[in-house]
C-alpha cells in the first residue's frame, strides 16, 4: 500500500465512520471512483486504521465462544462483553434472547430456580414462544417463612410462552435421606419428576459455596455448613447439588437428602442450558463445563477467558536428596 493510498484510506475513513458521508459523496470530495472509496475502506480495515466494537448489551464475542466449544465440547456458546458492573442483568438478557430463537421450540423446559433464573424470567418478552410448559427440576419449597420467587420463575416463563408451570411442591434438601425417599415416592411427586426427566430441554444455573448461597437463605443450610462444604471441596451447586471442581458430588450424605433431578440426568440431557456469570462463580462455572453438566453456555467475557486459562496446579512434592557428609578438615 502506498503512502498516498494510505493518506486516501484514513481519509476515506474518517468521511465514512466519522463524518457519515456516502461512498458517492467520499468520491467526489477525494476526486476518485465509488469503486475506490469502497477499496480505500477495505484496506483501512485491513491495515488497522478502523477498529469496530459493537457495544450494545446482546453484542457476542464470537471468537470466545468457538473456543470455549473447542475447549468443553459444548454444542453452543454465548459470551456477553462486559460493560459496566450490571454483569448478571447482561448476561440474563442474553439467555432471555437465546431462549427465544432457540429451535426447535422446548415444549416441555426444565427449569431450576436462583436469583440468575428468575432475572431471566423477567426478560423474557410475552409471547416469546407459545405453548411452551415449565416443569421443575429440583424442590424449591423454602424451609423458612421467608418467601422465596422459585415458583414465580417457572409461573412467568409460562406466562409469557401461553404454556402452563408444573411446580415440585417439596423442599429443595431434607433433614433426613428417608424423609426424601418418602416424598420422592409420593405418586404427585413422582409424577413432576417423571416430567422433569423427559423435559425437551432444561434451564439452570449454579450457586456458590459460601453464605450468599440460596439455600443458607432458604433454611436449608446453616453458614457452617456451607463453610464446612466448601472445606471439603465443594466450589457451589447445580439443582441443589454441590459438587466439587471436577463436577463430583461433594458430599454423598447431602446428596442423599436432595429432592430433584440427578447431576447425570443433567448431563445426559441433550440440551442444557447453563447461565452462569460473575467472578464469584468462576470456580462452580469451570466445574459444570468440565465435568459436561451443560452443552450450551450462556455467560460473561471475563468469566470466558477464565475458563480459557490453564488450571493452577500445586507444585509436585519433591523427595529430599541425600548428601554424603561432609568430614572436617583433618578427620579420618
Amino acid at each position: 500500500m502506498s503512502d498516498t493510498d494510505e493518506i486516501l484510506a484514513v481519509k476515506a475513513a474518517e468521511l465514512y465512520y466519522e463524518a457519515g458521508k456516502t461512498q458517492d459523496e467520499i468520491g467526489v470530495a477525494l476526486s476518485v471512483s465509488r469503486w475506490k472509496v469502497g477499496r480505500l475502506l477495505v484496506q483501512a480495515r485491513e491495515q488497522g486504521f478502523v477498529r469496530i466494537e459493537i457495544v450494545h448489551p446482546s453484542a457476542r464475542r464470537f471468537s470466545l465462544e468457538r473456543e470455549l466449544c473447542a475447549a468443553y465440547g459444548l454444542v453452543d456458546a454465548v459470551v456477553v462483553p462486559v460493560l459496566d458492573s450490571d454483569v448478571q442483568a447482561r448476561v440474563a438478557q442474553a439467555a432471555a434472547d437465546y431462549l427465544t430463537t432457540l429451535r426447535p421450540v422446548p415444549r416441555t423446559l426444565g427449569v431450576s430456580w436462583g436469583r440468575t433464573l428468575q432475572a431471566v424470567a423477567a426478560r423474557l418478552r410475552p409471547g416469546w414462544a407459545v405453548g411452551v410448559n415449565p416443569v421443575q427440576i429440583n424442590g424449591s419449597v423454602s424451609s423458612t417463612r421467608q418467601a422465596t420467587a422459585a415458583a414465580d420463575t417457572a409461573v412467568i416463563i409460562a406466562r409469557k410462552a401461553q404454556g402452563t408451570a408444573t411446580l415440585l411442591p417439596s423442599p429443595a434438601i431434607f433433614e433426613q435421606a428417608a424423609t426424601r425417599r418418602a416424598i420422592e415416592a409420593d405418586r404427585s411427586v413422582q409424577s413432576v419428576l417423571e416430567l422433569a426427566r423427559n423435559a425437551s430441554a432444561y434451564l439452570f444455573s449454579a450457586g456458590v459455596a459460601d453464605t450468599s448461597s440460596v439455600h443458607v437463605g432458604s433454611g436449608y443450610l446453616s453458614a457452617d455448613e456451607v463453610a464446612e462444604l466448601a472445606a471439603r471441596g465443594a466450589v457451589g451447586d447445580v439443582v441443589g447439588r454441590f459438587i466439587t471442581a471436577d463436577g463430583s458430588v461433594a458430599d454423598d450424605e447431602l446428596n442423599g437428602r436432595t429432592l430433584g433431578i440427578t447431576l447425570d440426568e443433567l448431563r445426559g440431557a441433550r440440551t442444557s442450558i447453563a447461565v452462569i456469570a460473575g467472578e464469584s462463580k468462576h470456580a462452580v462455572c469451570r466445574a459444570v463445563a468440565v465435568s459436561g453438566l451443560c452443552t450450551i453456555l450462556i455467560t460473561d467475557e471475563a468469566s470466558a477467558h477464565a475458563l480459557l486459562e490453564p488450571v493452577a496446579t500445586a507444585p509436585a512434592a519433591t523427595e529430599p536428596v541425600e548428601t554424603e557428609p561432609i568430614e572436617a578438615e583433618g578427620a579420618k
